[in-house]
């Protein structure tokens, strides 16, 4: 290579850096989560039970979702990926997730996120929550998990 394609060649891949364009195709950053049930009183007690954990993997844009749960009290009606309002904190639905429809199963989904979700995943505001039959009224929910990264 000659000493001017050699410059052409990094000042061409300092610009695409710098326009936030990857040189090469990553693996993708990885996020977990533990899907646990958050302690509640009264008679909804006795129905929000089970556990799970979710691994997430972020590649550009695009965030694919898999994982398991089991024991509910009841079958999954739906999981969905939420952002909360804050780190730790609850807020809207982004999207449905595919689930099994049993008191035990699996996880799975992808979706394509804006430059502010993915913000927030990195900041830790991204979470899981499954619904079941007999979950917490109103909703139904039963087992939530925020998307963190993993300790190294």
């Amino acid at each position: 290579m000659t000493v001017k394609a050699w410059v052409v060649t990094v000042m061409t891949a300092t610009a695409l850096t710098w326009m936030g364009m990857p040189l090469l195709a990553q693996g993708g950053d990885k996020f977990t989560a533990r899907l646990a049930w958050v302690p509640t009183t009264g008679a909804d007690r006795a129905n929000v039970t089970g556990k799970g954990s979710v691994t997430a993997t972020l590649s550009g844009t695009k965030l694919s979702v898999t994982g398991s749960f089991e024991g509910l009290a009841a079958p999954a009606t739906v999981a969905r990926l939420h952002r909360g309002v804050a780190k730790g904190a609850r807020g809207p639905a982004l999207t449905d997730l595919t689930i099994t429809k049993a008191p035990s199963g699996t996880i799975s989904g992808s979706m394509e996120l804006t430059a502010y979700q993915v913000d927030s995943l990195k900041d830790g505001q991204l979470y899981i929550q499954v619904h079941s039959e007999k979950g917490v009224a109103p909703d139904g929910s039963n087992l939530w998990g925020w998307l963190l990264r993993p300790a190294n």
